[in-house]
């Protein structure tokens, strides 16, 4: 069959995926799936949202090519499709960060407040945990942990953090991370870290852009 507009019918293709995208919930959704798989009741759970509303967007992120998913036993799971689908929540975060007033204003209220410091790069990391000059602490959830971690890393879910820093060590730097760039776990950590007077800062970003980077993963136990 020939197709009268080629151009134009890709670009169709292309805004099935952008449609799709285009909502913050499944947003928050493929942040949540860049940890590891999920059935739709753990991550209705997870977003404290009704099943079926969940399961709704999954199966629009699933048309669109952007997740899939496979059975285990009597659930069934969805993944991201690929590390392609990281790369495009990634340039549109960009986009919006560069080009949205309101977006500056969200960072420099909300996030900034709690945290100003310049946080630590993937590469300065690696070398500070190569020199033991550093404790690093996952903030997720024990679940998300245990899918995949920075290797060396402790974790010490947020609600944990001021009784876990009882016995750490005053005099040694503190490294936090959680789900991404914006995650609010790892600025409270810091915030309530730095309160107790530890010297602690935050990872550039999280385990799904360590993980796409290529960088070492380990696994729970």
């Amino acid at each position: 069959m020939s197709i009268r507009n080629p151009k134009q019918a890709l670009y169709e293709q292309f805004a099935i995926v952008a449609k799709a995208l285009g909502h913050p919930l499944r947003l928050e959704m493929i942040e949540h799936l860049a940890q590891g798989s999920r059935s739709v009741e753990a991550l209705a759970a997870k977003l404290g949202q009704p099943i079926a509303n969940i399961s709704q967007h999954l199966q629009a992120l699933r048309r669109a090519g952007i997740v899939s998913a496979e059975r285990d036993g009597k659930y069934v799971r969805y993944s991201l499709s690929d590390a392609s689908v990281l790369s495009a929540f990634a340039a549109v975060r960009g986009v919006a960060e560069r080009q949205l007033a309101e977006v500056d204003r969200i960072v420099r209220d909300c996030f900034e407040a709690r945290d100003d410091i310049q946080p630590v790069t993937r590469g300065e990391l690696q070398a500070l945990m190569r020199d033991g000059l550093v404790t690093l602490i996952d903030v997720r959830p024990p679940d998300e942990f245990a899918l995949g971690h920075v290797p060396g890393a402790v974790n010490v879910p947020l609600g944990e953090v001021k009784a876990w820093s009882q016995g750490a060590d005053p005099g040694r730097e503190i490294v936090a991370y959680c789900r991404g760039p914006w995650c609010v776990m790892s600025f409270e950590a810091v915030a309530a870290l730095r309160s107790l007077g530890h010297s602690v800062r935050r990872l550039e970003d999280g385990m799904p852009e360590w993980k796409a980077a290529g960088l070492p993963v380990e696994m729970a136990a």
